[in-house]
């Protein structure tokens, strides 16, 4: 599973382990929003309503910042356009653990969501522009676990803080924490080049590529495609790991550290899921992969939520709906980045992996303001089952990419020809 990793070379390396880093230290920071979810309700007398629309704003703000910054990232560069995303929702994180009320909440969550889509866009792009066709699944899957280490980090972190202080400093010290992303901006700045292929690409014409490049005829249907897929992807798994916790302590009445016990069975199989997906990308091809998993999501939330199951049966069936809800978003990044040319495979991968944010958006909002009527177990599955339908509809159509060589045939901003580049290894 992690044989690859002994075939790339120096710079490979330092771009894998750049945007791992990233995507672990916002999967912490991101996290702690559901888990802190509980207090807050309790704290400030919020509804699950108005919960689930904080939520959702959030997430309309990711899909903006990952359009915006994948766009930028094919203007200015890849490595430049990662760091300031992780200045942006480390700073913002941090100030959440200063605010007073629901609507300060409000502003820095969205702020800190717009960071959090763009620092995905810059860094997918960069490991998957470095990484060969052999590699590319496998390489994208093993940053993409990192939502896992960082999901798992928070846990940690809340389990100890809430079990030392008060709520009331305990919630507020979790994202306090959330500057130590920005230490890795350091490294990055040192150590991180942009990708051969890029940098061929900058030197032989102008980077003022257009937000609506994606949009003409040529690649109209695959960037439709493409965010209805996000759409089926992050819809599921927001509408399911958004109130999870709070479905555990509610529903189920389970204490903090029984809550902590049933999320690290759930995040120790996503791990797994996304390594597994990334390797299973590259043997059986893109399409394949994410649709044996949006099949096996739905199966696996059905049983989890729908069932009249016990509390320790539920413990053990966090281990399939763990491992499978991770699978779709690793697949994610190899097949975006082999749908669309360099000069805008930023625009391109930013606005598919984001954009279907925006509707799935509604989808936490929607379980949010449901549940009172249908129950919380109810409300989750009927969004989280629905999207991941429409991920298996969206992926049937769309072509597969395994093995394709990133070498833009032609120039999409001026028609001129442009000389076949040999990806890396």
């Amino acid at each position: 599973m992690f044989a690859w990793y002994r075939d790339t070379d120096t710079p490979q390396k330092r771009a894998f382990w750049a945007a791992f880093g990233g995507w672990t230290l916002e999967a912490a920071d991101a996290q702690m929003f559901g888990l802190v979810l509980p207090t807050l309700l309790a704290t400030w007398h919020l509804s699950t309503g108005a919960a689930g629309t904080l939520a959702s704003v959030t997430l309309v703000f990711t899909a903006i910042g990952g359009w915006l910054a994948g766009w930028a990232s094919d203007r200015y560069g890849r490595v430049r356009v990662l760091q300031w995303t992780i200045v942006v929702y480390s700073v913002a994180t941090v100030l959440i653990g200063f605010t007073a009320d629901y609507s300060q909440l409000m502003v820095l969550r969205s702020i800190q969501g717009f960071g959090f889509g763009g620092e995905w866009a810059a860094g997918a792009v960069l490991v998957g522009e470095y990484m060969g066709t052999r590699n590319r699944g496998r390489a994208l899957g093993a940053v993409q676990s990192g939502w896992a280490l960082g999901w798992g980090l928070a846990l940690a972190t809340y389990t100890v803080l809430f079990s030392l202080f008060p709520e009331e400093w305990a919630w507020r010290s979790m994202f306090w924490l959330g500057a130590l992303p920005a230490v890795l901006v350091i490294a990055i700045r040192r150590k991180v080049t942009d990708p051969p292929l890029y940098r061929q690409r900058a030197a032989k014409a102008e980077n003022r590529v257009s937000l609506l490049r994606i949009f003409r005829p040529d690649l109209l249907r695959v960037t439709l495609l493409g965010a209805l897929l996000g759409l089926g992807s992050h819809g599921g798994y927001y509408a399911l790991t958004t109130f999870l916790p709070t479905y555990l302590r509610t529903t189920h009445g389970l204490s903090v550290l029984k809550t902590s016990g049933y999320l690290s069975v759930f995040i120790a199989a996503a791990f797994l899921g996304y390594l597994t997906s990334g390797t299973l990308a590259d043997r059986i091809g893109r399409r394949r992969n994410i649709m044996f998993f949006a099949v096996m999501c739905l199966v696996s939330v059905v049983t989890y939520l729908f069932l009249p199951i016990s509390d320790t049966q539920m413990f053990f069936l966090g281990i399939p709906l763990g491992f499978f809800s991770a699978g779709i978003p690793a697949g994610l990044g190899s097949l975006f980045a082999e749908l669309y040319p360099t000069a805008i495979r930023g625009t391109g991968q930013g606005f598919c992996y984001n954009f279907g944010r925006i509707v799935a958006a509604a989808f936490p909002a929607f379980v949010g303001f449901l549940s009172d009527r249908l129950g919380m177990g109810t409300s989750i599955g009927l969004f989280a089952g629905s999207a991941y339908g429409i991920a298996v509809l969206a992926v049937a159509l769309l072509p597969e990419t395994a093995h394709k060589e990133l070498d833009a045939p032609a120039d999409p901003v001026d028609g001129a020809p442009v000389p076949p580049v040999a990806s890396a290894r």
